[in-house]
């Protein structure tokens, strides 16, 4: 997996940076998947667990865990980390979008 290929593969890419033992993260999963299912016309989501991927949230400077960053056209348009409802992320995700 080419992180930079991915990020460039849709329009809009969401990547989550998670921990499977952090609860804040868990909290996040069934809102992730629903925006996922919700969006999935305009919006790929990617997730990587920094425990598996500790060379990418080093890359990215993941300093805490959820981390959200939104691409558009390969370029990041946005960085949230924390707990949030589905409708601040959403709100967040078409903010950053725009129109795409």
């Amino acid at each position: 997996m080419n992180y930079t290929v991915e990020i460039k593969s849709a329009p809009v890419v969401l990547v989550e940076f998670y921990a499977s033992w952090c609860p804040h993260c868990q909290k996040m999963m069934p809102i992730v998947a629903d925006i996922k299912t919700r969006l999935a016309d305009n919006l790929k989501v990617l997730q990587f667990d920094i425990d598996k991927n500790e060379a990418l949230a080093d890359q990215e400077k993941v300093q805490s865990i959820p981390t959200f960053i939104l691409y558009v056209d390969g370029k990041q348009v946005m960085r949230e980390s924390g707990e949030m409802t589905e409708e601040a992320l959403l709100q967040k995700i078409k903010a950053a979008a725009g129109d795409k």
